[in-house]
């Protein structure tokens, strides 16, 4: 069993700066705001992917791009800039542009795909309330625009995942705030058996106790609600069995609180299994993605680490 870890570099956290900025969408108007990054931060991920079976050796403390010959790649050390419209609204999808550049500014043009996609968005509120997953579109010349909804005001941060051409993979850390007052009280809900739809899914630990820095291995046990059974329509999703993000609960985040896994191999029917660490002691949110039949579900679990 061969399980596979890389190294990642990672951008520091945006400076916010207001500004005039180029249109994002031909459909809007362009007066929008800026939101740009400070020079890029390298800094090591933690990350377990493309594996088969548990129970190797293996350091912990990989990057996020789950694949070995990305800890053999230079660091691209790129510079992402988020652009948004001026005004920023919770009651509708927001045009959104992040533009990435070398570390003297020019426009970097080439990028690598990786799971299937040039580029992958985790768009989540800061009280770990709204988690999303998607994929911005490349425009050419470094710039790559998609359409977010912010489903309630306050904070936000976007974990900007690409892989310049040749270099290692990278994740820019970017920064939007929704304004407005919300006045939902974020829940923690340390349960570990709940129903996404047509889907049930139980989370199982390795070990009741999860220590900071130790290897821990995550099951989802996933079921169909109706039967019962294992469901039989499972697919990969992005050339995977599955996808784990997880969050530490802090503030502000960071890119030290972002762990990305990737699903193990050759495991059993509506199992996806993951092996990954929490750097800190803290309460973690965890979003794992799978594909029923085309239908992303995405289950999310709470965990408190000692």
């Amino acid at each position: 069993m061969k399980r596979i870890l890389t190294a990642l570099a990672i951008t520091s956290t945006l400076v916010v700066t207001a500004g005039c900025a180029s249109e994002v969408n031909s459909s809007q108007t362009p007066s929008s705001s800026a939101t740009t990054v400070a020079d890029a931060n390298p800094h090591s991920g933690y990350n377990m992917g493309d594996s088969k079976t548990p129970g190797a050796e293996e350091n912990p403390h990989g990057g996020h791009g789950g694949h070995s010959e990305n800890s053999k790649l230079e660091p691209a050390n790129a510079v992402a800039t988020l652009t948004v419209p001026a005004k920023v609204t919770n009651k509708a999808p927001i045009a959104l542009a992040i533009d990435v550049k070398d570390k003297e500014g020019k426009p970097i043009a080439n990028f690598d795909k990786f799971q299937e996609k040039l580029m992958h968005l985790i768009v989540v509120s800061d009280d770990l309330q709204s988690f999303n997953h998607i994929h911005p579109t490349y425009k050419g010349n470094g710039r790559f625009e998609v359409q977010a909804d912010f489903p309630q005001p306050g904070d936000y941060t976007l974990f900007s995942d690409y892989k310049v051409a040749g270099k290692a993979e990278q994740v820019s850390t970017l920064k939007v705030q929704v304004p407005g007052t919300n006045s939902n009280t974020p829940k923690i809900d340390l349960a570990t058996t709940k129903t996404f739809g047509n889907t049930k899914a139980n989370l199982k630990l390795s070990q009741p106790t999860i220590k900071a820095g130790q290897e821990v291995h995550l099951i989802f046990n996933l079921s169909d609600a109706a039967s019962n059974q294992p469901p039989k329509d499972l697919q990969n999703y992005l050339g995977e069995r599955g996808h784990l993000v997880i969050l530490k609960q802090s503030s502000p985040l960071t890119e030290a609180d972002y762990i990305h896994a990737h699903a193990m191999k050759d495991t059993p029917p509506g199992e996806i299994h993951f092996i990954t660490s929490f750097p800190q002691p803290g309460k973690y949110k965890m979003w794992g993605q799978f594909n029923r039949n085309g239908k992303i579900i995405t289950a999310d679990f709470w965990v408190d680490v000692q």
